[in-house]
């Protein structure tokens, strides 16, 4: 959190209490221990520069949860954008439609940009390949259901290299102790360089691994993202790669009984259905979970 008024931008400007306060804030909200009052008056100013559902639907429900109001920038096709219109001139318009405004836009740096110049707060929505905030409290509040946020193996799978949830989720992880990182990711999207040494730098150890079936049995949780077919020229390589990187049932009757997997959405093919059944499935309790968790943070930098 940034400046005097209360922007939330990355989980990197946040301490390991701030996160269990927005978290333990979430889980009455999770507890339906709201009034559904605590923003009356107040307006959301939502602007996705970016295609999104859950991300932009879990914000508006928390909002309306809440007592508050929407104000949908709608699609960018329809905005003064098109006209030529800067961000900056959109955020400083916008600031004085609204209470606060969640920002989502395909370049990195673009929320700290409109923190810098909003004269209300502005919430992360999403940033190029940079952070995703509500999407990482949404994730570690679904671990933190499950078991403790210390001395665990978390396994990431899929495009590390431009996947933004499992940058802003390995960063977070490494304000809490004992928390060992283990990627799974073909030729080409790994984990970035620089991203490695910040986790390695914090603390953290990283160990990189060719298959998922080395590590499986030693997962807590399994965090799997999807392969983005534009990352691969050859479609033959794409179809090898999702194949050998697919999660299924006969792979996780090797698992701890006690793991759980957990997905950012949306899934493509890279866990098979059949898995959904089995009840180490978390990743639709986890966008679940985003309205309890968007609702903490509204109520955070909007509270009266």
């Amino acid at each position: 959190m940034t400046h005097d008024q209360k922007n939330i931008l990355s989980v990197r400007d946040m301490s390991h209490e701030e996160i269990d306060v927005l978290l333990s804030v979430a889980a009455k909200f999770d507890q339906s221990e709201f009034t559904g009052h605590e923003l009356d008056g107040k307006i959301l100013a939502v602007l996705f520069f970016e295609p999104s559902t859950r991300t932009r639907m879990s914000f508006s429900s928390a909002m309306m949860r809440l007592g508050g109001q929407i104000l949908n920038f709608g699609s960018v096709a329809a905005s003064s954008v098109v006209k030529g219109e800067t961000l900056s001139d959109t955020i400083r318009v916008t600031s004085g439609y609204a209470d606060a405004i969640v920002l989502r836009h395909p370049k990195e740096g673009a929320a700290r940009l409109a923190s810098e110049i909003a004269a209300v707060p502005v919430i992360n929505g999403g940033d190029g390949a940079g952070q995703h905030p509500s999407q990482t409290l949404q994730d570690l509040f679904t671990i933190r259901k499950s078991m403790q946020l210390e001395n665990i193996d978390v396994g990431v799978q899929g495009d590390l290299r431009y996947g933004r949830t499992v940058h802003s989720l390995a960063n977070a992880l490494t304000k809490y102790d004992n928390i060992r990182l283990h990627t799974i990711a073909p030729e080409g999207l790994e984990l970035p360089n620089y991203l490695r040494q910040d986790l390695t730098d914090a603390g953290m150890e990283v160990i990189a691994h060719e298959s998922i079936e080395e590590i499986i049995s030693a997962l807590d949780v399994l965090y799997v993202t999807r392969l983005q077919r534009e990352r691969f020229p050859d479609p033959a390589a794409f179809a090898s790669f999702a194949a050998t990187y697919r999660i299924t049932s006969a792979l996780l009757a090797r698992a701890k009984p006690s793991m759980i997997i957990l997905h950012p959405l949306p899934r493509v093919d890279e866990i098979d259905p059949a898995v959904d059944a089995l009840p180490c499935a978390k990743y639709f309790q986890q966008a679940h979970y985003g309205v309890s968790v968007r609702m903490a943070m509204l109520h955070e930098v909007m509270r009266p």
